[in-house]
Order: C-alpha cells, then sequence, then structure tokens
C-alpha cells in the first residue's frame, strides 16, 4: 500500500521562509522511491556495535561543473568530504520512521579530473546518546540525475574500519552524580589512524569493497523498511571558528601570554606532565580542535565542564581556586607526526577545557587550540532595550542559551542530556518566532512528537529517543504547541495533519476523569510538572493517584486552547465538547480544591498542601472568577509557605499574571535571572541553586517576555494576523524593540509619561493592522509607522 499525503508534508516543511539558510527542494524521484544507490556497510562487522568507518571513492570529471547534487545519509551519523574538504554533517536527527537524508550541491568542491569523495560514518553502538535511534551501521549517497549517478554508493566505494577509535567517559553519570546520556568520548591512538584519509592522493589499495546492505526506501514505500526516508526539513548546523579563553591555572608548565586566545605554539618537553585550565569564559558548544606536532607516545587527555565543583558541588561559575574540574573527556595519543588535529566526533559543551598532558620520550608541539562553535543557524532578528541595562545583561544570556539548546532538535541542556521535551520545546518555540522569527525547527518538534506517539495516544515526554518516557502533562504542552503555532502561522495544510493525534491525547486524559469528583483520577506514567523541592520527582500531589488540582486545571487550560483551534479547523461539535469539559473541570476544581480564608488553591481536596503552581494554572484556566485573580496572584507571588515555582514553570506565572491584568508586576519578577548573571552564569540553569545543568533553555523565557510582556507584542488573530500591542513596563521609563513578522518587522519605542501616560513610536508590516491597548484606552494601529500619546497629565 503507498501513501502520499507525508511527502507533500515534507515538501511544505522544505520551503523555507528564511532565503539564507533554504535547503534545496527534495527530488520528486526520491519521494516516489526511485532510488538508484544502496545503503552500503563494512563487510564483516557486527553491524549493531560501536565502530567507525571511513567510505571513499574516486570519480573522474571531464570538466568542473556548475552544479552537482547528491543526496546523502548515514547510521548513526557522518562527516562528509569532497577532495579533502569538509562539505556536511548530518543526518539531522530523527527515527527509523523518518531517517532524514541532506541533499547538497558539491559543484563548489569539484574540479576536472580525479575527484575523491569520503565519509566518515560512525556508529556508537551499545554506548549511543538516548537521543540517537538507530539500526544499524549504513552510508547512502546518491546523486541527483544520469549525470551524477557515477557517485552513487555500491560495491565500488571502499571501506576502512578504524580501531583507532575506542570510546571513552562512560562513567559520566557517576562521576557526575547525574543524569548524563550524551554519550561516549573519543580516545585515538594516532598511530593507528589512517592520516589524510579523506584527502584524493591517499592510497586506498588496501581497503575493502564495501558490502551491499539494501535498497533505500522513501516514505510511504516498501515492506520491509530499514530506514524509512525523507528529506532534510531543517538547515544545516553552523560552523563558526571560535577562539579559546584565557588559561586561569596551570602546573607543569607556564604557556605565554594570550595563549589560546591568541594563535600560537606551546612546547612541552619530554618526560613531562602538565595540567592546563582554559576559560572560554562563556557557555559554549563546540568542536574542539587540536593541532599538534611531535609528541610520539603522549597522551592528551581533554575535560569538559560548565562549572569547575568543590566536594562535587558548584559555586560562583567564575571562581577556579580550590575548585575541581569533573567532566566528560576525550583523549588523543599523538603518533609524532606534524600538524595532526584531533576533533571528537560530536561536539562539546563548556565553559572550561582542561589539559591533562604526559609526553614520553619526544617533545610535544601544540600547534593550536581552538573550537567550531555549532549549533541551529539562528539569526537573532530581534531587537531589546530599555533604561535597565541589567535586562540587557539577561537577554543576551537568554539569547545564548537558546541558541546552545537548539541543534538538530531542540536540547532541553547541551551538557547533560541533548534531548527534546515538550515542556522544554513549547517555550524554546516561543523564543524562536520572536527573535529569529524562524519556525522550521518548531515545525520539526511539532512532527518528531507525532511521529513518538505511543498506542494509548499519549506522545512521549522527549523525542527523538532510544528509550521509551512518557509524560502525560508533556503531552498536553504538545497540544499548547499546536496552538501556539496556529496563533504565530497561516499554515492550515500543516497543522491540520495533526488534530486527530491532539484529539487522541485530549481522549486520554477524558478516559481518567473521575466522574464522583469531576477531576482527573489515577494515571499512569510521569506526571512530572516542575522541579520543585516539595513535588517529589517532579509530580504534584494527586497526579499519580488521583485528583491533582495542578494538572485537572493544566488539562483544563489545554481544552480552552484545543477548543479555539479545533473551532478554527471547522470542527464546531469536538471545539463546543472541549469547552463544555473545560468548564466542568474548572468549576469543579475550584469548589474541591480552593481555600477561601488562605484564598489560594490546594494541590488536592484535602486541602494539605499549596503551591504557586496550582495557583498558576487556575488562573490560567479560568478555574479563579476573574474578579478574585488578582487578590489570588498578589497572594501568590508573596506567600513564601507556598511551593513555589522555579525558572521553568515562572514561564506560567507570568502567562498568568498577563491574564489577571497584571503584567505590569513582570519587571518585577525578574530577581532569579540577575542572581544567576550574580553567581557568574553565562547561560541560564536549570534550577536554583544547587543546579545541574548550567544551560537550560525553559529558562530563556525572557527572551520571549521582553517582547511580548514588556513591549506587549502578540497576535490577535490566528496566523498573526493582527497584533495587539499590550505594553507593561512596570518601573520602566523607556523601552524599545522589534520583532520579526511573516509580513516584515514589527517596532515598539515607548517612552513613560507621569504616572499613567505614554508616548508610542510603532511601526507595523505595509498590510498588517491592529491595536495598541494601555490602561484600557485602546488605538487603532496600521501597516506603517505611528506616532501617538495616551493619557497624559
Amino acid at each position: 500500500m503507498r501513501f502520499h499525503v507525508y511527502p507533500l508534508l515534507i515538501l511544505l516543511c522544505c520551503i523555507s521562509s528564511l532565503p539564507g539558510h533554504s535547503q534545496l527542494p527534495p527530488n520528486p524521484a526520491l519521494l516516489q522511491n526511485r532510488w538508484t544507490a544502496s545503503w552500503i556497510s563494512c563487510p564483516g562487522i557486527a553491524q549493531r556495535a560501536y565502530g567507525i568507518y571511513h567510505f571513499r571513492k574516486t570519480v573522474s570529471l571531464a570538466a568542473k561543473p556548475s552544479k552537482f547534487i547528491v543526496h546523502l545519509t548515514a547510521d548513526n551519523r557522518y562527516r562528509f568530504f569532497v577532495n579533502g574538504q569538509a562539505v556536511c554533517s548530518g543526518p539531522a536527527r530523527g527515527d527509523l520512521y523518518n531517517w532524514n537524508y541532506e541533499s547538497v550541491d558539491i559543484a563548489p568542491y569539484l574540479q576536472a579530473g580525479n575527484n575523491t569523495l569520503a565519509a566518515l560514518v560512525w556508529n556508537m553502538g551499545e554506548h549511543a546518546p538516548v537521543a540517537q535511534v538507530s539500526n544499524q551501521t549504513g552510508w547512502l549517497l546518491q546523486g541527483d540525475s544520469d549525470a551524477e549517478k557515477m557517485v552513487n554508493t555500491n560495491n565500488s566505494w571502499k571501506v576502512y574500519h578504524d580501531t583507532a577509535y575506542t570510546p571513552c567517559s562512560l562513567d559520566n553519570g557517576a562521576r557526575m552524580r547525574s543524569y548524563m546520556v550524551v554519550g561516549p568520548g573519543d580516545r585515538v591512538k594516532g598511530a593507528a589512524y589512517p592520516w589524510d584519509w579523506e584527502q584524493s592522493g591517499y592510497d586506498d589499495s588496501g581497503w575493502q569493497a564495501a558490502s551491499v546492505l539494501v535498497h533505500p526506501a522513501s516514505f510511504g514505500y516498501d515492506s520491509d523498511n530499514r530506514w524509512t526516508l525523507v528529506p532534510r526539513s531543517i538547515p544545516l548546523m553552523e560552523e563558526v571558528p571560535e577562539r579559546m579563553g584565557a588559561v586561569r591555572r596551570s602546573s607543569g608548565i607556564t604557556p605565554a601570554a594570550g595563549w589560546p586566545g591568541r594563535p600560537g605554539t606551546l612546547e612541552i618537553p619530554a618526560h613531562q606532565t602538565v595540567s592546563i585550565l582554559v576559560d572560554q569564559t562563556y557557555n559554549t558548544s563546540a568542536y574542539p580542535q587540536l593541532t599538534v606536532s611531535g609528541g610520539k607516545a603522549s597522551s592528551i587527555k581533554m575535560t569538559y565542564a560548565e562549572a569547575l565543583f568543590r566536594n562535587h558541588q558548584k559555586a560562583n561559575r567564575n571562581l577556579v581556586d580550590g575548585m575541581e574540574m569533573i567532566g566528560n573527556y576525550d583523549i588523543f595519543e599523538p603518533d609524532g607526526g606534524e600538524h595532526r588535529t584531533f576533533r571528537p566526533l560530536w561536539f562539546r559543551t563548556y565553559r572550561y577545557l582542561q589539559l591533562d598532558i604526559t609526553t614520553g620520550d619526544q617533545p610535544l608541539r601544540i600547534d593550536d587550540l581552538y573550537g567550531m562553535r555549532t549549533g541551529y543557524p539562528f539569526e537573532e532578528k530581534a531587537s531589546f532595550s530599555c533604561n535597565d541595562t541589567t535586562l540587557t545583561a539577561i537577554w543576551k544570556t537568554g539569547w545564548r542559551t537558546a541558541r546552545l539548546c537548539a541543534g538538530e532538535t531542540y536540547f532541553d541542556c547541551p551538557y547533560y542530556e541533548q534531548l527534546q521535551y515538550e515542556g522544554d520545546t513549547r517555550i524554546q518555540s516561543l523564543i524562536s518566532l520572536y527573535v529569529a522569527g524562524d519556525d522550521r525547527l518548531m515545525r520539526k518538534a511539532i512532527h518528531d512528537f507525532y511521529c513518538s506517539r505511543v498506542p494509548e495516544g499519549l506522545t512521549q515526554g522527549r523525542y527523538p529517543s532510544n528509550r521509551l518516557q512518557v509524560i502525560p502533562p508533556f503531552s498536553l504542552f504538545w497540544v499548547s504547541m499546536l496552538h501556539d503555532y496556529w496563533m504565530h502561522r497561516k499554515d492550515d495544510a500543516f497543522l491540520q495533519q495533526y488534530l486527530m493525534a491532539a484529539q487522541g491525547v485530549l481522549d486520554w486524559y477524558e478516559r481518567h476523569i473521575d466522574s464522583s469528583r469531576m477531576m482527573l483520577g489515577p494515571m499512569q506514567w510521569w506526571g512530572f510538572t516542575d522541579w520543585n523541592t516539595a513535588f517529589p520527582g517532579g509530580v504534584p500531589d494527586g497526579a499519580t493517584n488521583g485528583h491533582s488540582a495542578v494538572i485537572s486545571l493544566q488539562y483544563a487550560y489545554t481544552l480552552q486552547q484545543a477548543a479555539a483551534l479545533f473551532a478554527g479547523f471547522g470542527k464546531q461539535a469536538l471545539a463546543q465538547h472541549y469547552g463544555r469539559l473545560a468548564q466542568q473541570l474548572t468549576q469543579s476544581v475550584y469548589r474541591q480544591c480552593f481555600d477561601l480564608a488562605r484564598n489560594a488553591m490546594a494541590n488536592t481536596p484535602e486541602k494539605k498542601t499549596f503551591s504557586q503552581h496550582a495557583g498558576i494554572m487556575a488562573v490560567l484556566s479560568g478555574a479563579i472568577p476573574v474578579n478574585q485573580e488578582q487578590a489570588v496572584l498578589r497572594r501568590l507571588i508573596t506567600d513564601t509557605s507556598l511551593s513555589q515555582a522555579t525558572f521553568y514553570y515562572r514561564f506560567y506565572l507570568n502567562q498568568a499574571l498577563k491574564k489577571a491584568g497584571m503584567a505590569h508586576q513582570y519587571y518585577g519578577q525578574l530577581q532569579p535571572w540577575r542572581d544567576m548573571l550574580a553567581m557568574g552564569l553565562t547561560t541560564f540553569a536549570e534550577n536554583p541553586e544547587p543546579t545541574r545543568s548550567d544551560c537550560h533553555a525553559w529558562s530563556a523565557s525572557p527572551n520571549y517576555d521582553f517582547l511580548a510582556t514588556i513591549c506587549g507584542i502578540v497576535p490577535a488573530k490566528p496566523g498573526f494576523a493582527r497584533v495587539k500591542i499590550a505594553p507593561a513596563p512596570g518601573e520602566l521609563q523607556q523601552v524599545k524593540g522589534s520583532m520579526p513578522h511573516p509580513m516584515g518587522e514589527i517596532t515598539v519605542s515607548l517612552v513613560r509619561k507621569g504616572a499613567h501616560g505614554i508616548t508610542a513610536d510603532i511601526t507595523l508590516p505595509a498590510g498588517l493592522d491592529g491595536v495598541f491597548v494601555w490602561e484600557g484606552k485602546e488605538k487603532a494601529l496600521h501597516g506603517g509607522h505611528q506616532h501617538f500619546e495616551i493619557g497624559l497629565f
């Protein structure tokens, strides 16, 4: 049986609104399964075990071509070279149902005469990151047409099994005393490595002929697929040279001033043991590149950390004295040759990098040490400034956090997990839309979670993942993501595909309603809500055993979003059902869980525990009568006996403040971010101290809120077809912001005048209208620039 819906989706996904980073369009013949190349591998290996392989093929061209398109992918991953030059890496992470392939034009790298195509392919096997789905070792490359078919993978390609690599740093979780699942380090024995293997002049006569595995299969075709191929829907990851920072301490050697921040060599004599701690000065994700000469029988251990430790505890991130380096690591053992470059197979995240070097009989010269910063190629198109410069630092740090947490998927954190969770991703997606105007990674995330669904109808809590994890509240946030996308982009063909799956999530919850109380009853899986210290394992009271106010109200909040979404697609009966059900839930939870004397929402009907989370969701879902919302929120943000929301859930606290007409309170809620900066953090952390991850994108929400709350820019109609600007500067006197919109740029410049007045300069894209709201007064907005004053007295 053949289906043709998904190829349409892929075609839609590959059409980019950002011309500078657009992908080559899919070849229709490949979407129709007309592949002429074959998947190939290395003969005589354990196909699902750890292994690193080099593939090569030399072809001759009569002239340098103006265009030469190839389509390529691998399992687990590859790095592709043409005539010794690195071209691209991939594939974009997905699953066996959606195995991505890249399409690139390699003509700029080709020449008349002989040309060498080469691929480094690796399989981490049992050591693979949890985010890596795999079938077996494989490499696939196909020319786009008859003119390029000479490069197709088949048994004319040669392959070499590289035993110079062995996995190391396999005990990260134990040493870090934390959940860490990003894969192993690389130990490379230089004497066994085939140096210059990717270059045209390399002698591969001793290599084996590659073994043919199977014919490729595109989505919707074939019946025995090992990988189901789909074209990549996001741009290639960027790699940007980045000098290392400063040496903070060393033993056994004193590096020259400025090294390695400035290029230069470092000589280490024979029979020495030295240690050098380099501070990048900010957290980064990069491929460290170490080039050395000589040093046969030396060992270079490179250890990476976001922060140093004292007794396994972090302190101010700038501190070095008395602090210990603990982190994942790589080991390189030079062979004594000249200008040998070590680069790990996968990027590393670090602020601090420590070199521990032991030399043998031969001195070692470090020729260079720098990083190739990598990640999703977001462009910072938005801007924000105000009279409080601490917000400029928060903006800059938040954007760095968001960027480090975005690669081929969104990451919860780049150092420990690199997994894509709905709870994180919803916030990350909004940041992407507002700061970069780029929706492609959001679209991929929506589809990734759609493909993660378990038979019960829920999405998995994180995906792609080679381990099953179901977090029912995160499935609700996936539905919220659909609503967010609907409000910010006019893209009905894309969204319509996911409505049935959204209905499946909501139906799962409806089946778990305890009709005797009209609240959610007992629920399986992991009811994670927030890393609140009062929630064991992040799970609020009642989420597992039944009658959780927090989860029941989150369900009602999501039902309301779903009602609007489904009504927008003409599904009125379902929309009305969701609206009625949400109202029944909110009324029932308020009746059973709200404590009138305390003016707070309890976590369960027993009213033994109270949290900010319950009150936040009560306001967001409309469970609190409108005339009581502000009083409840004033109590919520001042009553420290309520278990507190962490950085993550403060995003929803702000949404509740906005709903209750208290958005001006947001500016006063930013102290936790100032505190992180005072602790020397250069990205925002997962949790208040003590925290595991120093870089967690759910804590970058100010980069959305500065524009959506302080500047007040939000969609007034689905598809951002109309804009509402309701600024909430709080005590700020001057605010400027700009953000990308599908039709152009929105700019806002505000100056407070007296206690209640404001002067505004607003520019909207041509063809976009909207409304400006200030203290109950409204003014119509139109395309172009407008200047006005409101409430001056």
